[in-house]
């Protein structure tokens, strides 16, 4: 069924075409029913015919809408009209996090905002048992207001291929294709896939661990950690390349990149195994580290004080040395001075420098 503009389905009237990929294309529309707009996600027909899938993606679609998190995008139902198998989902205004971040890398406190954020809506999603699978910058919208909503969650997993263990070929992943190219190359996801997913074999929540580490690297850095030419290219450097640390901005906390080491291990055994866990980390991230002048403010007061005190002790000491015993006088060696008699020669007070003696000797 071929779908244009203004065209109805059910009461959702198409308004213009948004989007378009490997899960399908996302239309703005208006729910006539309730007079507000939603986003309309027209599922591909290779998807749509195959009942298996289908009954799984509906599955997950329920799932998914029982989530009620301020960070993830809503999903209201799924629908068919006339053969079109479709999703009805909240509409979220503004850029996605990869339109953001082709202007550049983000300031480290804007960063850190936004991978709180994810990290909260993926903890919300994990505690009901939902895996996104497929979280990068695309499927990141940032509204103007600042605040996160990620879409797809689980819908990788609902459109998959079935199998007992869920295991998959990742060239078999619909998120994994894009719009005009051959069915099953790897491209759009490639970069941000776990060493395990990459590899075909099962995936747990760990695998959006992973993709949340190379989406906090990307905000941070300005570039994907895995991105190359090819899919094929960016899947090798998943599985055999280690992060360059130092690419990583000098003022990155040392908290962050503690995160960031844990969500990137390839052992997924060794990765970080909750992504509460992060959101704790990048929580104390805020505390304030000491300016270099202020560090060096602090050195020199306590320096100052040092001395004062080593002073102070050195005094005492010789004073207690000098101090005579009991019954004792103090010597000062022979004065020449000891028995003169003084007279007083001026009237004037302080010093004087010319004064003269007369002949009478006064």
């Amino acid at each position: 069924m071929a779908i244009q503009t203004g065209q109805q389905l059910l009461h959702y009237r198409l308004i213009d075409k948004i989007g378009e990929g490997g899960m399908g294309v996302v239309w703005k529309a208006l729910d006539t029913s309730l007079d507000r707009e939603v986003a309309i996600k027209v599922l591909p027909e290779v998807f749509a015919e195959d009942p298996d899938r289908l009954s799984r993606f509906q599955r997950e679609a329920k799932l998914l809408a029982s989530l009620n998190h301020p960070n993830v995008a809503s999903v209201f139902g799924v629908h068919e009209f006339e053969g079109t198998r479709f999703l009805a989902m909240e509409l979220v205004q503004g850029e996605d996090l990869s339109e953001r971040l082709r202007r550049g890398r983000l300031p480290v406190d804007e960063a850190l905002d936004i991978a709180r954020q994810i990290a909260e809506a993926l903890e919300a999603a994990h505690d009901r048992g939902v895996i996104h699978r497929d979280l990068k910058p695309a499927n990141i919208k940032m509204t103007a207001s600042g605040a996160v909503k990620i879409l797809d969650f689980g819908l990788a997993k609902g459109l998959g291929p079935s199998g007992p263990s869920e295991e998959m070929d990742p060239t078999q992943l619909p998120t994994a294709t894009s719009a005009g190219t051959m069915a099953g190359a790897i491209l759009g996801t490639a970069p941000y896939m776990s060493p395990e997913q990459a590899r075909g074999q099962a995936v747990d929540t760990r695998t959006d661990i992973w993709s949340f580490g190379c989406v906090v690297w990307e905000c941070l850095t300005g570039k994907a950690l895995f991105g190359r030419e090819t899919g094929s290219d960016s899947i090798g450097a998943v599985l055999q390349t280690d992060p360059d640390w130092t690419l990583l901005p000098p003022s990155t906390p040392h908290a962050v990149r503690r995160v960031l080491q844990r969500c990137l291990a390839k052992d997924k055994d060794q990765r970080l195994h909750h992504i509460a866990d992060a959101r704790i980390e990048l929580g104390e991230s805020d505390d304030p580290l000491p300016a270099a002048g202020g560090l060096k403010r602090g050195y020199k007061i306590a320096f100052a004080a040092l001395a004062i005190a080593l002073a102070a002790s050195l005094t005492a000491a010789l004073l207690s040395f000098l101090r005579p015993a009991a019954g004792q006088s103090v010597s000062l060696g022979n004065n020449p001075l000891a028995g003169a008699r003084f007279s007083k020669l001026t009237d004037f007070k302080g010093a004087q420098y010319d004064a003269a003696i007369s002949p009478d000797g006064r």
